[in-house]
Parts: C-alpha cells; sequence; structure tokens
C-alpha cells in the first residue's frame, strides 16, 4: 500500500480513536456556563447572548432531532456536535501533520520510502493523539460549546492550505482557496477565533508563489492583517452598519417605508460583486477574479447570521438584545453592551474621568421614522494617566485590589510603565497563558480555581488530601512539553519555511491573543478554552519529536522502518500517560447536577411564582430546562443582570408558555437605554420619614419634576429622594389568598416599611420595586438564594426561606434578618421535591464548580434542620440532616463551612455519633491543609485558610457548648498552633 492509503487508514484510525474517547466522556445532559443558554437556543433557534453562534445553533437544531421526542436527550446529542467536531479536529490535524513531516523528508515532492512513510504516520500519530488528551481541547470535547467546532475550522483550513501547497502548481488547485474562504465564512458564524489563522495561511502562500524575502514576507503578513480587519470590521459589522446608515437616510430623509434602505443595499450589494466578477473575467484579471470568488463565498459562509434577524423577528422567549432590525443587529454584532477594553493606548485604572462628549446617536422605531433618543458616551481621562500598552485598566470591583497584589504596589497608586509590563508578563502571560500552556503538556496541579502547573519532581508528600487525591491533578512528566521542544528544533534544522508557519499559528493563538483581549486580574472561571489553538500549534511540533527521537537513536539502530518505529512506539507512551492521568477528571459520563440545581430551585417556587436570579449559572441551566425539557414553565425566570436593559424587561412584560407577563407598570419610555439607568439617592428633608412605593414609582413613571436634579450637561436626571420605602398591604386580599403559614400570621404586616438602604438605584432595582409595590402579593415573588446581598433589596427580613429561595411576603418575624423558614413547604419540597441524581457516587468526577454549588444545599438543610429543632420537631430534623449527609456525602461533595453548623444540632438532638464523625473529618482536613498552607504559601490569609480556621473555631464552640471538653480540646490546639501566624497581615 502506498503512503496516501496508509495516511487515510491511519488518519481515520485515530479518528475513531478520539470519537470513542469523546462519546466514552461527553457529559449527558447542559453543562454549567453558557451551554445550558447555547441548546435552549439551538433547540428552538432562539437568540443567545451577543455576538451570537447561528451556524452552531442550526447544527444543533439538525442533532437535536436525533433525540427522536425523549427530551431529555436533547442536550447529548447537541453536545456531540463538540464530540464529532473534536475528532474531525484530531483527523485534520494529523493530516496536517503528515503533510509537513512528508515535506521534510521530501522538499520536491515525490514518494517516500517505507521507512519514511513510518516516520511520518508515526509523527502524526503522536502529535494528534497528545492533542485528543490534552486538558484544554478535552474539556471544550465533552459540552455543548462553541470552542470545540470553532478548533474544526481552524484545523480544516490549515489542513485546507497545506493540501493546496501540495498541488498548488496543478491546474485548479486554487479551488482550495475558494474553499477555505467559504470555510472561514463559515467560522464567522461560530466564533471569530478562526480568523487568526490567515496571517499563517499568508505565509504558506508566499512562501509557495514567491521566493523569500523578508521585505516580501512582511508585506504578505500585512496583507494578511489588512484582509483580517477587512473581515473583522468590515465584512462583520462595517457591511450592517452602512446598510443601516442606509436604511436611516432612505425612511428619515426620503419617506421611505422601514426595511426600504436595507433592500436597497442588499440590491447594490450584490449587484457590485456581480459587477466586479464581470469586470475581472472582462480584463482577464485572474487574481481579481480569485479575489472576488473568495470575497463572495466569505459572504456566503457568513450568511448564516440571517438566522438572527429572522428569529429575533419572532420574538422567542430567548431574545437577547432583541436584533430584529438592521440597528440593534450592528449594536448585536458588536457586543456593545459588554463595553471595551484599550489595547494599544489608554487609561490606567488610576485614571480619573475629566470629561463626557457626545458621540454617535442611538436611534429607535418610532412611529413612521428612526428617532434619535440616545447618544453614546464618549469618555475623557486625565492624559497624565494614560499610557501606550495599557495593561492595567480595569476600575471594576475588586480589580484595583488585585492589580496592586500582583504587581505589589500600593493599591490607588499610579502604576509605572515598569508596572505595567510585570502585570504583563507576571499575570497575563505567566498565569493567563503559560500556566494553561504548562497545565496540557507538563501537568496540572488541581481543579481549584488558579491552581499552577505540575512539576516534573512534584510529590504528594506533605500535601492535604484534598489536594492529593485531587481527580484533576495530571502528572505528564513535562514529556509532551520535551518532545514539543525537540520537534521544534528539528523542524527548524529542515524547514525554516514551516517552522515560521506553525510558529506563527502558536502565537496568533496564544501570545497575540492575550495581548488582544487584554485580561482583567480575576476571572469568575479559568479561560484556558480560549487558547486551545495554541496547544494545537504545539502539537505540531509534538509529533515532530518523534523524528527527532529517532535521528538520536540512529547510531543503535540503522534501519529506518525500525528506527522510526520504536521512535514511534516509545513516543506513544506520552498520549497513553495523558489519557491515563486526564481520563478520570474529564469524563462527565453521569453527571446531572448542572440540570438537576435548576429543577430544584424551579421546584422550590410555587405555582406561576416570579424568580430573581444572577449570574450564568443561575440562570442558563433554568432556560435550558424549562425551554428543552418543558419543566416547570409557569415559573418566570428574571435575571436582574439583564433586567439593566430596555429589551430585556420589555420582554418580561410578554407572555412566555405558561407564564404571565410580570406585574411592570412603567412604559418603555421610562426605562429605554440611558433613561433611569442609574438613579442616585438625594434626600428631600420632607420626605426623611418616608415614601409610598406605589406612589414614587407613579411619579417615576410620570417624570415628575418632583424627583428631578439638574446636570451639568444641561439636562435632568430623576432621583431617589428616600431611603425608606413603605408599601400598605390589604391585609384581606392576603387573608384570603392564604400566604402567610398559620405559624406566621402573627407576623403579618398592614403595612411595610424598611430602609432600601443604597446610595442609588439601578434600573433592575428599579424594576423590581415596580413589580413589588403593583403585584399586590398576587403572583409569588421569589429570590434565589445565591444573589449576592444588595439584591434582596434589604427585605430578607420580609421573606420566607423555601428550599433554594426566599420568598416575599407581607410578614416580619422578629430577628430573622436571613428569612424566616417555613418548615412545612421546605421539608416537603427539600425531602420529597428535589432531584438528586449521582450526587453519592464516588465515581463521578465534580470539578470546583460542580462541587461549589451543592453548597447552597447544605445551607439550606441547616436551616430547615435548624427550625426544625426550635420548633421541637426533633425527629424531622435528624431525618433531615441525615438525609442531606446520605445525598451529599463528603466522598462526592467534600464537608465544606456550611458542615459544622450541623454538630450542636446533633448533639441537641442526641446524635453524638455523628456530630463526632464530622468534627473528626473536618478537624483533620484542617489540620493538614492549615500546614501545607503555613509551609507552602508564605502564611497568607487566603480563602482556603481562613474556611479551615473558621471550621475549626465553629467545632471547638459547638463542643464546647454541649460540655464535650476533653473532645473540644484536640481541635483547639490546632486551632492554635496555626492561627497566630495568620492575625492581621
Amino acid at each position: 500500500m502506498n503512503f496516501k492509503k496508509l495516511n487515510n487508514i491511519t488518519g481515520w484510525l485515530i479518528f475513531l480513536i478520539a470519537t470513542a474517547v469523546y462519546v466514552l466522556t461527553v457529559e449527558p445532559t447542559a453543562s454549567f456556563w453558557d451551554c445550558g443558554e447555547f441548546i435552549a437556543c439551538a433547540y428552538k433557534l432562539q437568540v443567545p447572548h451577543p455576538p451570537g453562534a447561528p451556524l452552531f445553533l442550526l447544527i444543533g437544531r439538525l442533532f437535536s432531532f436525533l433525540a427522536m421526542g425523549d427530551v431529555t436527550k436533547v442536550a447529548y446529542w447537541v453536545n456531540m456536535i463538540s464530540v464529532l467536531s473534536s475528532s474531525f479536529t484530531v483527523l485534520f490535524l494529523f493530516w496536517s501533520i503528515t503533510l509537513l513531516a512528508k515535506r521534510m523528508f521530501m522538499p520536491k515532492g515525490g514518494e517516500l520510502e517505507f521507512g519514511q512513510i513510518v516516520a511520518v504516520l508515526g509523527a502524526g500519530a503522536v502529535g494528534s493523539l497528545v492533542y485528543t488528551f490534552s486538558d484544554s481541547f478535552w474539556f471544550s470535547a465533552v459540552e455543548a460549546e462553541v470552542y470545540a467546532i470553532s478548533s474544526f475550522f481552524t484545523a480544516f483550513v490549515v489542513w485546507a492550505m497545506l493540501k493546496w501547497e501540495s498541488i498548488a502548481d496543478e491546474e485548479g488547485a486554487d479551488r482550495w482557496l475558494v474553499l477555505i474562504a467559504y470555510m472561514v465564512g463559515l467560522s464567522i458564524g461560530v466564533h471569530l477565533l478562526n480568523l487568526v489563522t490567515l496571517p499563517a495561511l499568508a505565509c504558506v502562500y508566499y512562501f509557495k508563489r514567491h521566493t523569500y524575502s523578508l521585505k516580501g514576507l512582511m508585506i504578505a503578513l500585512a496583507a494578511s492583517g489588512v484582509i483580517l480587519v477587512t473581515i473583522m470590521n468590515g465584512v462583520i459589522t462595517g457591511l450592517p452598519s452602512i446598510g443601516a446608515d442606509i436604511e436611516i437616510f432612505f425612511v428619515n430623509a426620503l419617506g421611505l417605508p422601514f426595511r426600504s434602505g436595507i433592500i436597497f443595499f442588499c440590491l447594490a450589494f450584490v449587484g457590485a460583486l456581480v459587477w466586479g466578477i464581470r469586470y475581472s473575467i472582462k480584463k482577464n484579471n485572474y487574481n481579481l477574479n480569485l479575489a472576488m470568488i473568495c470575497f463572495v463565498f466569505i459572504m456566503i459562509g457568513d450568511a448564516s447570521y440571517g438566522i438572527v434577524l429572522i428569529r429575533s423577528n419572532f420574538n422567542p422567549p430567548i431574545d437577547e438584545n432583541n436584533p430584529e432590525n438592521i440597528l440593534s443587529f450592528v449594536s448585536y454584532l458588536k457586543r456593545e453592551q459588554y463595553g471595551d477594553r484599550p489595547l494599544l493606548y489608554g487609561p490606567y485604572y488610576t485614571a480619573e474621568l475629566i470629561e463626557q462628549e457626545q458621540g454617535a446617536a442611538i436611534y429607535r422605531k418610532k412611529d413612521d421614522k428612526y428617532v434619535v433618543y440616545d447618544h453614546k458616551i464618549i469618555n475623557k481621562f486625565d492624559p497624565k494617566h494614560q499610557t501606550l500598552f495599557p495593561r492595567m485598566h480595569s476600575k471594576q470591583g475588586g480589580h484595583m485590589e488585585a492589580y496592586s497584589q500582583i504587581v505589589g504596589i500600593p493599591n490607588g497608586k499610579k502604576p509605572t510603565m515598569k508596572d505595567n509590563l510585570v502585570f504583563f508578563f507576571k499575570h497575563q502571560i505567566g498565569h493567563m497563558y503559560l500556566r494553561y500552556f504548562f497545565w496540557n503538556f507538563a501537568g496540572r496541579e488541581s481543579d481549584v480555581q488558579d491552581a499552577d502547573w505540575l512539576r516534573p519532581t512534584a510529590s504528594k508528600v506533605g500535601l492535604p488530601d484534598s489536594l492529593a487525591n485531587n481527580k484533576a491533578r495530571n502528572q505528564f512528566f513535562m514529556l509532551p512539553l520535551i518532545l514539543g521542544v525537540l520537534g521544534l528544533f528539528y523542524q527548524y534544522a529542515r524547514d525554516k519555511n514551516g517552522t515560521l508557519i506553525v510558529a506563527m499559528l502558536w502565537f496568533l493563538t496564544g501570545i497575540a491573543m492575550i495581548m488582544y483581549l487584554n485580561q482583567p486580574p480575576t476571572e469568575p472561571r479559568e479561560r484556558d478554552y480560549i487558547f486551545a489553538g495554541s496547544t494545537y500549534a504545539f502539537a505540531f511540533w509534538i509529533g515532530f519529536g518523534v523524528l527527532a527521537i529517532a535521528d538520536f537513536i540512529q547510531k543503535v539502530l540503522k534501519k529506518d522502518a525500525l528506527r522510526y518505529g520504536v521512535s514511534t512506539l516509545a513516543c506513544l507512551a506520552v498520549p497513553g500517560i495523558m489519557a491515563a492521568e486526564g481520563w478520570d477528571d474529564h469524563s462527565r459520563a453521569d453527571r446531572w447536577h448542572s440540570v438537576d440545581s435548576a429543577k430544584n430551585l424551579l421546584s422550590s417556587c410555587d405555582k406561576n411564582a416570579v424568580v430573581f436570579t444572577g449570574g450564568d449559572n443561575d440562570t442558563f441551566p433554568l432556560w435550558y430546562v424549562q425551554e428543552v425539557e418543558g419543566f416547570r414553565t409557569d415559573v418566570r425566570v428574571c435575571n436582574l443582570s439583564l433586567l439593566n436593559t430596555d429589551w430585556y424587561i420589555d420582554q418580561m412584560k410578554m407572555q412566555a408558555y405558561d407564564s404571565d407577563p410580570l406585574p411592570i407598570s412603567l412604559e418603555f419610555d421610562n426605562f429605554i437605554q440611558g433613561k433611569n439607568d442609574y438613579v442616585p439617592f438625594v434626600e428631600k428633608p420632607q420626605l426623611r420619614g418616608g415614601m409610598d412605593l406605589k406612589q414614587y414609582i407613579k411619579l417615576v413613571k410620570d417624570d415628575s419634576p418632583a424627583l428631578m436634579v439638574p446636570l451639568q450637561n444641561g439636562g435632568t436626571i430623576s432621583t431617589l429622594p428616600t431611603n425608606i420605602l413603605t408599601l400598605d398591604v390589604d391585609t384581606a386580599a392576603v387573608g384570603a389568598m392564604n400566604i402567610i403559614a398559620p405559624q406566621y400570621k402573627q407576623f403579618g404586616v398592614s403595612k411595610m416599611t424598611w430602609d432600601i438602604g443604597k446610595k442609588a438605584l439601578e434600573k433592575k432595582d428599579l424594576i423590581m420595586l415596580d413589580m413589588i409595590a403593583n403585584n399586590n402579593w398576587k403572583r409569588p415573588i421569589y429570590f434565589s438564594t445565591t444573589l449576592g446581598n444588595d439584591n434582596y433589596l434589604n427585605l430578607r427580613d420580609h421573606m420566607q426561606m423555601e428550599g433554594l429561595t426566599y420568598r416575599l411576603l407581607p410578614a416580619k418575624v422578629p430577628g430573622a434578618n436571613d428569612g424566616y423558614v417555613n418548615t412545612d413547604i421546605m421539608y416537603e419540597r427539600m425531602m420529597k421535591g428535589f432531584f438528586w441524581r449521582g450526587l453519592d457516587n464516588p465515581n463521578i468526577y465534580y470539578d470546583e464548580n460542580q462541587r461549589r454549588f451543592p453548597l447552597n444545599l447544605r445551607s439550606s438543610f441547616y436551616r430547615l434542620a435548624e427550625q426544625l429543632v426550635m420548633e421541637g420537631k426533633n425527629d424531622k430534623a435528624q431525618e433531615a440532616i441525615k438525609f442531606c449527609l446520605a445525598k451529599l456525602p463528603d466522598n462526592t461533595i467534600p464537608y465544606d463551612y456550611f458542615t459544622p453548623r450541623f454538630v450542636p444540632l446533633l448533639l441537641q438532638i442526641g446524635d453524638e455519633k455523628t456530630a463526632l464523625e464530622i468534627c473528626k473529618v473536618m478537624g483533620e482536613r484542617a489540620d493538614q491543609e492549615l500546614a501545607y498552607y503555613t509551609k507552602n504559601r508564605k502564611k497568607s490569609r487566603n480563602q482556603e485558610v481562613e474556611i479551615n480556621l473558621y471550621v475549626l473555631n465553629q467545632i471547638v464552640m459547638s463542643l464546647k457548648q454541649f460540655n464535650k471538653t476533653e473532645q473540644a480540646k484536640r481541635y483547639e490546639d490546632i486551632f492554635a498552633k496555626y492561627e497566630p501566624n495568620y492575625q492581621q497581615q
């Protein structure tokens, strides 16, 4: 058999291996973060967060049909897009490695000898299998996210470009360039990461068509940069922006109907393309013709974005940013709601805002025109605090302190350029790129946020069990890294042009991405998946490392076939080690908690409820279970982050499945962007005693001058004139609804009076207050227990805890500052109505995020058991605690800072054995961890230290409370051994 057949057969075998690995480890349902949103949007072709992923959604819709009507299987089949995309990525990586490896043996073409065939195939197998089992790529391969299919497009266009290079002198070879253009266009409908490969592809083209010179190479790279900018700022956002300007002109200036301008623009644009192609043919200009056809195919691929406009006009339940016309569509594409970060020049975080200029007009439809309702704001900062290449720029909460800690300067001090570069190299390059890079090719310490990479000499001796036995502790002994470095030097010695191509890929998808993203000092989760393209590029060199090893043993093994075969077999141990180390922490088989947690939160709510949620993991799984599985569609999920936007508030006023519109009295003009975004507290002395909430909302709705204060720019802004709000309660109606439990009726109030405790209201606060004022208790209003304290409007003492939610009620129980517990409702829901699949199975891997969410369950069980004890229902309290410990055992979800609270309850109800077992487990663990942190972390009082000291203190106090002095002393001694090391540092 010749090389071509063996290359194809081996490639498909590698594909089957990768597919089998990912199928066996894929998550059966929707993962946390964006996956729930993407699956829900794919299933019903809805509109996800900007800038969307329309091609991914279309493919997801097709894959969802494979569920054959079983809605619980939809997530699995949408996850399979990532599975197959990833294994196809591995396939094209294999073929790309073999193309470059073959070129090192046969630079001018020709047939390989058998030994060389073994070498090339061995390089491809090792490089592609290492990538198969690399940490970041494997993570994305088993969940419904866009990064796996984005990697496929990257791998395909690189392979296609190398394929073109190998046949570029043949007639018709440039059809491969047209195919590449089409795939680049398609990739825009998934993620923009694929575009950064264009300069590397330009190098391939340049080396094939031109004789090398530094000047020529620079021109080629500059041209590729122009193409990249043209696609990003011209094709993706520029053309729609031009269309929007023409639309406004046609409607406002010419008096034509809506959409007339965009129709004219589309016809004119297509006409210009047709004229350009005909002109190139007429003038027999081949290069112009090829460029025009490639551009057309990019546009055809990019046309998947039409689905965003089409589906948004149907107003589906998930319709983020509501991009149903060309104006809102442009804003959607530009991700304007997320703001931007300085890149080449901008302010340090210490820069004061000195001026705000009026920017471009913002239009909306009104009657038969587009009217200006606001302007974009251009912020001007103190030029003395601005710099080239600003890295330390973010003013967000906690970021300023983080900058100071990382760089080692006083908090609030203006950074120097040296500080700026230290942050860039130490944090952005070192922590946010190289650390991830070494995770993939050296080893990983654990799955704990900010975990370091693992050195080859790292030992488990002295480590606490939580780190030593962490399933994500993967030791690769730097073997993949060493193999890659050897491969880099091997390729450079034989194929400098090829080395530059791979190096360009590695740089653009790694270091260049870091420079472009300009990441802040803290992130809500690890971001290694962004740089999977960089590990893809390095896999080429790992493959070439097989050839380097073979060269080292040339004196021992003279025959080429034997030498390359031995080298391949030896190097295959590297992906073998990676597979063995990584399997237990990458397998998500039988893991259901992300979806069960969403069902549990919805199950905590009464019928036809409204529930306020916070971040992505609070909201996206809920969207999934409602949109896909049809679970509790009577409950309206209201995300507080999105409730600061006009389009989302407007959608909350619409019917959605079994959920009625929310009781919001304010009109669109009251909450349109730029109106009531920020409502400052400006006290009026006459209202110091309080103000009726309904009256306040009515004044806001009427734009009452009584609330207005002047601004420096000549405008006015609505204010909050008092922090004390009141709300009259129709006690007769409340009594008839029977929403207050009998044991709490004595605490019912006829008038709610509370201090909102805010210096300003955000738009979301205003809308929540509007709902509270106008709901009249007809619809249950809930707040998720995971919200930050400032999101409860200082009403927690009027809330009843019912599982994983607080329900707002017109009752105030003395001393219940954290809400009061209705044990009847809470016991019934948590013990009988919640979902617990797999949480007690130690064979299922739960990463740090998965382990963090059940903590809420333990907290709620503690509140339930505590109240049951207070009510004298010790038997039910013991049942609740034992149920919690059985469903959330320490060997799957390790005991946390809520668990010691069970100790005094257990001692009070007479279960001393369970109480002391908890003390023993947590006390010994705290001793281990504090010993480790004291020795290895320079006694910094970090979160882990705080938690362990808190746990020990709780155990000691609980045991002393019940006269367990002897047992208490043991833990008191541990506390005394470490606590002095961490006092006020």
